[in-house]
């Protein structure tokens, strides 16, 4: 009878390990596993109980959700062998030295393109506000085309293309600033959005400008209120661009999606939730702005083969009867993660720009060396 209530209880417990999120520390599940040890001897359970610092470092070394959320993967390297490096060295020279050329050529036409056009309509049809925007909506959207043309982008949409009007929010997984040009060839869509130093920054308080773009700084504390006016007023605006945001607020590496803002599901309109899933068979299209910059981005993808991608428009939503704004945009977030595949974790993204203050660090390690200190005293 033991036997058997033993051999349930072993079933039970891999049932419920199976059902636990991967992605989720769970210390206890692994010391639980770790071999037994006969009595009266120490077992890895008692080394983690010395210290708090030791059970900290511990949950780090078992599972780093948050850190995973924002490195680059890189596939695995295939030239192993003498007979693909050879295939490997001759796709190098292709694509550096005849693809490249060719694709800073087609971007470098587009630009020319588009400013001779852009700059007669946006300084000639200044009375003439209706004709002017719908003139730099086309424009911006072919200018996207030239930059996606640029990667040999391969976009397959999926869902009906976005309209034009007032009192609707797009949203969207975010990995790389590309989504924006991704999405914007589609459907010249305003955003919401980092404000960006360099020819980056450059583009955004001129062009992008045009489009009713709204920029913040991550760094200033009363910006948050500031932006929360401007979408409200952007929303509820007659004949403006429809409003793209990236409630992550930072770029995800496509695996795995962090927690939402609720700025976007509380201004009482519906919200058109957009998966984007970028496939890595060619290059990854994750952009680590702490690592690189946008240039060294753009030319990373640009010598690449291609940037393949899947785009998926979704059913509109709108917040439930007892809903909070938090709660709906959990909901969203589940139709994105599940659509493109992504996994979910508990954390805010804006962790990602914050480190541990000196004062934080001196007093963890106080509280370590007393603990030792404390062991050795015992003895």
């Amino acid at each position: 009878m033991s036997e058997r209530k033993s051999e349930e209880g072993k079933l039970y417990t891999s049932v419920s390990n199976t059902e636990v999120d991967s992605d989720r520390p769970n210390i206890e599940d692994y010391l639980s596993e770790s071999l037994p040890e006969p009595h009266g001897k120490l077992r890895l359970r008692d080394l983690i109980d010395l210290s708090p610092v030791l059970t900290e470092a511990a949950g780090a070394i078992v599972d780093d959700s948050f850190t995973r959320c924002f490195k680059s993967n890189p596939p695995e390297p295939w030239n192993w062998n003498i007979y693909l490096f050879p295939l490997w060295c001759g796709g190098v020279v292709a694509r550096y030295l005849i693809i490249f050329p060719v694709r800073v050529l087609v971007l470098t036409l587009g630009w020319i393109i588009f400013l001779s056009l852009y700059m007669p309509v946006h300084f000639l049809l200044k009375g003439h506000d209706k004709l002017r925007k719908k003139i730099e909506r086309s424009l911006v959207e072919l200018i996207c085309s030239f930059f996606v043309a640029s990667w040999t982008g391969v976009i397959k949409y999926h869902g009906p293309r976005p309209s034009v009007r007032s009192k609707q929010i797009f949203v969207a997984n975010h990995t790389s600033m590309i989504d924006f040009i991704v999405l914007e060839q589609m459907t010249a869509f305003a955003v919401i959005m980092q404000k960006h130093p360099g020819w980056v920054g450059l583009l955004q308080s001129t062009i992008l400008e045009s489009l009713g773009c709204i920029w913040f700084n991550r760094a200033e504390v009363n910006d948050r209120a500031v932006v929360q006016r401007k979408l409200r007023d952007h929303v509820h605006g007659y004949d403006n661009n429809p409003l793209l945001i990236f409630p992550e607020g930072t770029c995800v590496n496509n695996e795995y999606t962090v927690m939402f803002k609720k700025g976007a599901f509380e201004l009482d309109c519906p919200v058109c939730p957009v998966a984007i899933k970028y496939n890595k068979i060619f290059v990854d299209a994750f952009w680590n702005s702490k690592k690189q910059s946008f240039t060294t981005h753009l030319l990373q993808l640009m010598t690449s083969w291609a940037v393949v991608c899947d785009v998926w428009y979704l059913e509109p939503q709108t917040i439930k009867p007892g809903e909070t704004p938090i709660e709906f945009a959990e909901r969203v977030r589940d139709m994105i993660s599940h659509r493109a595949g992504l996994k979910k974790v508990p954390w805010d993204g804006y962790l990602k720009y914050l480190r541990p203050s000196p004062r934080f660090t001196e007093s963890k390690q106080q509280s370590f060396a007393e603990s030792i200190l404390r062991r050795f005293q015992e003895k």
